[in-house]
């Protein structure tokens, strides 16, 4: 991003995506019609991906949080492994990592004996060796990536 303008404002909705439009456009001085054509220029290129609302875990019966190492039985095996778990709904998030696994996964279930189940689930569909850590406490997460201005 080049414009300043679409920075401060793709800053701003990082910051409060339930803002309206009205205080977007006090917040970074352009008109509510600017502010939207800017938004949805910034929707269109694809720096704005999408709104999502931010659940609490433990109010949906999901306290538990793990991260899962995966690497192949076989190191000739396809690298298919994202989407033979992709059905999973159990597993926030897949990432291909540099280091002796190659993929980490981000789960969250509902006690010890699921995340059980959802292990040995892993390691049967994707033909996998797991490496698992339980996360005891979150300290932050869902940061916004660019960071608000200070007054």
């Amino acid at each position: 991003m080049d414009d300043p303008v679409d920075v401060r404002l793709a800053t701003e909705v990082s910051h409060d995506p339930r803002a309206t439009l009205a205080q977007l456009s006090d917040r970074v001085g352009l008109s509510v019609s600017a502010v939207q054509a800017r938004l949805k220029k910034l929707e269109s290129s694809g720096v704005i991906v999408g709104y999502q609302a931010i659940l609490d875990p433990e109010a949906v019966g999901k306290p538990l949080a793990a991260f899962i190492e995966i690497t192949p039985l076989d190191p000739r095996q396809p690298d298919d492994a994202p989407e033979l778990l992709q059905p999973l709904t159990a597993i926030e998030a897949c990432h291909s990592v540099a280091g002796d696994a190659a993929y980490m996964l981000f789960v969250r279930v509902e006690s010890p004996k699921a995340l059980e189940a959802l292990v040995n689930d892993i390691r049967h569909r994707a033909s996998v060796n797991t490496r698992t850590t339980v996360v005891l406490q979150t300290f932050y997460e869902h940061r916004p990536m660019l960071a608000a201005e200070t007054d």
